[in-house]
């Protein structure tokens, strides 16, 4: 699904969950939730691009990374070390989709299992296809935001 970012320097394209936009979030229903999220910190490719500049927790995403999306694991909607059969999502893509990271503050205050994980905003693929429950920009639109950002500063999904 497509949709807007506005910022500072005008209104950008974006790309949002394949099954649009939910008030009510659920695990693996590609929606994109609907609400504020403060933004939690900022990972990145350290390989793939210089350090960006952020006023929020900043980490280089290592090779063994990856995101818990199961609900059944106490690490649900967290950081994680992959092991061998971990089923986590993991960080290290071949493609560029998480060469930037914006974790957002979705979930995670109490954690509720099958309330949705790993919403993030990162670059979009070709043509804007629709995330799995992200929000994805181009780099220079995702560059823009993060140098924009503030202390305090949300993503509002309407």
């Amino acid at each position: 699904m497509e949709g807007r970012l506005v910022l500072a320097h005008g209104v950008r394209r974006a790309a949002l969950g394949k099954g649009g936009v939910a008030a009510l979030k659920r695990e693996g229903d590609g929606t994109t939730p609907l609400g504020r999220f403060p933004i939690r910190q900022v990972l990145y490719r350290a390989d793939r691009m210089r350090r960006p500049w952020t006023p929020f927790p900043l980490r280089a995403i290592r090779a063994n990374d990856g995101w818990c999306e199961d609900p059944a694991d106490r690490n649900y909607n967290r950081l994680v070390t992959l092991s061998p059969k971990s089923g986590a999502d993991r960080l290290t893509r071949d493609d560029a989709l998480y060469d930037l990271v914006l974790v957002l503050g979705h979930n995670d205050g109490p954690r509720v299992k099958g309330r949705g994980s790993a919403i993030f905003v990162h670059l979009a693929r070709p043509g804007y296809a629709p995330t799995a429950g992200c929000i994805a920009l181009s780099r220079h639109d995702l560059l823009m935001l993060l140098a924009g950002l503030r202390r305090g500063s949300a993503i509002v999904v309407m």
